[in-house]
């Protein structure tokens, strides 16, 4: 479900969107909020002035990938052991926990 996420620092345009954007995190969600989204990002090339700019979206919102972030053995180890084996996600009292089966 969260292979081949983009690393860290990877510069995207979103569809319809004007400015291109940096991301800084993964598999993340809004505080006070249930969803969870691939992605969150900052103006590129401002980086994150104020934490209420961030811009969250999931994979199939990329338009344009400008640059690949940085990847190293510790990103591509982290990707291959976390990343690609994590299955169905939810949010439980503000954190992001695996799904239960029911």
């Amino acid at each position: 479900m969260y292979k081949n996420l983009l690393p860290i620092g990877s510069v995207v345009l979103l569809k319809g969107g004007e400015k291109r954007i940096m991301i800084t995190s993964r598999i993340i969600t809004r505080v006070g909020e249930d969803d969870i989204y691939d992605y969150a990002a900052c103006y590129y090339p401002e980086g994150l002035i104020d934490s209420k700019d961030m811009v969250f979206f999931n994979r199939d919102a990329i338009d344009t990938v400008f640059f690949i972030g940085f990847q190293d053995s510790e990103e591509l180890e982290f990707r291959s052991a976390i990343l690609d084996n994590l299955g169905e996600l939810e949010v439980v009292d503000g954190a992001i926990v695996p799904k239960e089966m029911q």
